[in-house]
């Protein structure tokens, strides 16, 4: 079985209003991920994904691609312990 790792990714640039919270769940179900996604006051974005290491190391990669309407400027993220809270990939609000 793969390690499991959890990682909390901040995303910045024109990235609000673009579907990028519906692109990253996309994503995240393609790599199978579990976590959030949501958007936060600042105008970033904000991921949660916990799942097997290159899985997420994937999904970090889409994060910085983005949708085709947003233009992504930094990915910044944070290596976390896996918790095992989250059974699917969901938008929060």
């Amino acid at each position: 079985m793969a390690t499991k790792i959890a990682r909390r990714f901040f995303i910045s640039g024109d990235v609000q209003g673009v579907g990028f919270r519906f692109f990253a769940q996309r994503a995240a179900a393609r790599h199978q991920i579990v976590g959030y996604v949501k958007n936060l006051d600042d105008g970033r974005v904000e991921a949660f994904a916990e799942g097997p290491i290159q899985s997420v190391e994937a999904f970090k990669h889409e994060l910085a691609t983005g949708p085709r309407f947003s233009s992504v400027d930094q990915v910044e993220e944070i290596n976390l312990d896996p918790t095992g809270t989250y059974s699917s990939f969901r938008i929060e609000h």
